[in-house]
């Protein structure tokens, strides 16, 4: 498969937050020599080429193969791709984990954007979603990484948190853009099964945020942040100019990825593969050189269209519509909930908190 993306999935984490259900592997100590060489025989299964625009490592927490870790990712992928002299390489990173020869590690091994996770600086919200760090390491992980060069950083903060935890959503984005971060990300709490979140609503020990909070909580954060400067132009994702995500921006354009890692996806422009879930699982088969994809989709024509509404509309780029369709749209715009500029609906920061629903009634387009 021939990719110009490549996201590489790193399972570690210290521990499971409440709220997650991605395809980790929490380990004590970080068996980085055993990740490394099974990555390579996945590669070299794969053989897969391109000219990379962007490399992310994500996960779980890629931070937590430290230096010399990440920087053997790095070479891997060198080895196999060819990497554009300014492609974007990203790695996800929690404050936990960021030291000052760990960052200049990561600067010398060609990173140039971090993802770091701080996710609130609220300390009894944090514990809450057992997270490692609090706020001060928060603070001062993002200072190490400034002082280590680095000159685009992302940071993640959750919303919607219970409000019984009387955590300040507003001081946490003031928090948040008085650090002066390039980019922020920002996500609405879900209940995912399985997790300690969905067990602890289960007994009634939490009642989650009902939509009007959530909505609440949102329209603040695209009203701070607007303010400050920041470009909503996703719509959890927020940049300062010439900072937008290159890797998730070709994810919400449509165009071809390959996906390594334990739970990875690829996509090479009509069929979407995964691999298998579980990390041992995932090495157990590279080490006897089986495959390592556990399935794959071929996308219908009515894939196709829905995801490219779904896609268009999440985005501020928008979506082109046909002239037949506009009138259909006109409750759309009267509403406050879209724009449309010439051909192009895009949809308000109002729109997007009905993104589902709205989509879903285009798919005929």
């Amino acid at each position: 498969m021939t990719a110009n993306h490549l996201y590489v999935h790193v399972p570690f984490c210290a521990r499971r937050c409440a709220y997650c259900d991605f395809s980790i592997a929490v380990r004590r100590n970080t068996p980085v020599a055993q990740y490394v060489a099974s990555l390579e025989r996945e590669l070299e299964i794969r053989t897969a080429t391109g000219r990379l625009k962007t490399l992310y490592l994500g996960g779980g927490t890629p931070s937590r193969l430290g230096a010399q870790g990440v920087s053997q990712v790095v070479s891997l992928v060198r080895d196999r791709f060819d990497l554009e002299r300014d492609a974007e390489i990203t790695i996800e990173a929690n404050p936990d984990d960021v030291t000052i020869e760990d960052a200049h590690g990561w600067k010398n091994a060609g990173v140039n954007r971090i993802s770091l996770g701080i996710q609130s600086f609220d300390d009894s919200g944090l514990k809450w979603m057992h997270r490692v760090h609090d706020s001060a390491g928060a603070r001062q992980s993002f200072e190490i990484l400034r002082a280590a060069g680095f000159d685009n950083i992302s940071v993640d903060l959750i919303f919607a948190l219970p409000e019984s935890l009387e955590r300040s959503w507003q001081r946490d984005l003031d928090t948040a853009i008085a650090l002066g971060p390039d980019h922020i990300s920002l996500y609405g709490l879900t209940i995912e099964p399985a997790t300690p979140l969905a067990r602890w609503t289960e007994r009634g020990t939490v009642i989650p945020s009902d939509e009007d909070r959530y909505a609440e909580e949102f329209l603040l954060a695209d009203e701070m942040t607007k303010a400050a400067g920041f470009d909503h132009y996703e719509v959890s994702n927020f940049s300062r100019p010439g900072k937008r995500s290159q890797h998730n921006s070709a994810y919400w354009s449509g165009a071809r990825y390959l996906g390594v890692g334990p739970s990875a996806h690829s996509f090479d422009g009509e069929r979407r593969s995964w691999n298998v879930k579980a990390y041992a699982d995932w090495t157990a088969r590279l080490l006897r050189g089986d495959s390592v994809i556990e399935g794959s989709e071929v996308l219908t024509r009515e894939n196709r269209v829905a995801e490219k509404v779904y896609l268009g509309l999440r985005t501020r780029d928008g979506l082109a519509v046909s002239s037949n369709d506009r009138t259909s749209l006109d409750q759309w715009t009267d509403n406050g909930w879209a724009t449309m500029e010439g051909d192009v609906l895009r949809l308000t920061s109002e729109g997007w908190l009905r993104l589902d629903s709205l989509a879903a009634t285009l798919t005929g387009i």
